[in-house]
């Protein structure tokens, strides 16, 4: 592979060799790294769903180092504040008149790429602080609106087995998750591969010494998000979001479906997964790759059906397995 990061003209090459390079220090979690790059292309934020040591920070850290992405982790806890992450006005003793006594101190919301680690072990207060970021990629601090730089990404990790002293995400935030990735075990052969890496010495904290190195940048980037903005949806398919968003609605099994919002962003990662996959159009099976990652997250199981074993992903199944596909 050249050292030489592909130029803007071929966007999708550099987003390839992001995946790429990400997986030199990642094994076994090829899915979930698709997702994030899925995410970046349309704006999109991602919630990442594992044990402990399932690589979760690595793939975040990789992924930014292969961006050559600006980026920040905020470790979640029950004493932060929004100003521990938002930024707040400080006082500057040097200052020399009062009007400029005061200056603003930014918060590490302010990057690229942010690692929200375990965003569900703070207080709703904290957790609402990311809600105007992650919507409008600006926070208003003490009644003042600023921007965030571009682009901004959240990347949020919650551990799905421990919920003592833990917060679970509103609706209205996990409503701004354009992803629920599920981060599993790696099978016994990756899993070996990672042992063999860190036998020979890779450390997982310096990614860059671990071999990856920047392949892209905002110029690929970008470009690479307008081409995923012209990809076309057939009405057909469109038709197809329509009616699975509906049969959620429908369905006996679920309290809350797929809102609106839902359905626009089923619709923007199956252009992402279309374009990833070399594609100029979407097919119902970008739709259908796409939708347990994108809807897991948007809908709530009848507590009846959970006592049962079931949960969001088996009831979407059904949903899939039901609504006719268009030919």
């Amino acid at each position: 592979m050249s050292d030489i990061p592909p130029a803007p003209s071929d966007p999708r090459a550099a987003i390839i060799a992001v995946r790429d390079e990400v997986a030199k220090v990642v094994v076994g979690q090829g899915g979930a790294v698709s997702g994030l790059l899925a995410a970046l292309l349309v704006r999109g934020h991602v919630l990442l769903e594992g044990v402990p040591g399932t690589a979760k920070t690595l793939m975040v850290s990789a992924l930014g180092a292969a961006l050559d992405l600006h980026q920040a982790r905020v470790q979640f806890t029950p004493d932060l504040m929004p100003s521990d992450v938002l930024g707040q006005n400080v006082y500057d003793a040097e200052a020399t008149s009062l009007q400029g006594a005061f200056r603003f101190r930014q918060g590490p919301v302010f990057t690229n790429l942010l690692l929200a680690d375990e965003i569900n072990r703070t207080p709703p207060r904290t957790q609402a602080a990311l809600l105007e970021a992650m919507e409008e990629r600006r926070v208003t601090v003490e009644g003042t609106p600023r921007d965030l730089p571009v682009p901004f990404l959240v990347v949020a990790t919650q551990n799905p087995v421990e919920y003592e002293g833990t917060y679970p995400l509103p609706e209205a935030q996990l409503d701004r998750f354009l992803f629920k990735l599920i981060v599993g075990y790696p099978s016994t052969a990756d899993e070996q591969t990672v042992l063999a890496r860190h036998d020979a010495g890779m450390d997982p904290h310096a990614v860059r010494e671990s071999g990856v190195r920047p392949v892209a940048g905002a110029a690929e980037l970008d470009a690479a998000r307008q081409q995923v903005a012209a990809i076309r949806t057939d009405p057909s398919v469109l038709g197809y979001i329509v009616a699975l968003a509906d049969a959620s609605r429908q369905s006996p099994s679920l309290t809350l479906g797929i809102s609106p919002r839902g359905s626009t962003m089923l619709l923007k990662a199956a252009k992402a997964w279309a374009w990833l996959s070399g594609r100029t159009y979407v097919t119902p099976d970008d739709v259908k790759a796409m939708a347990l990652p994108a809807l897991r997250h948007r809908v709530q199981v009848r507590p009846d059906v959970e006592l049962e074993g079931g949960d969001a992903d088996t009831v979407l199944q059904g949903i899939l397995a039901a609504v006719p596909v268009p030919r």
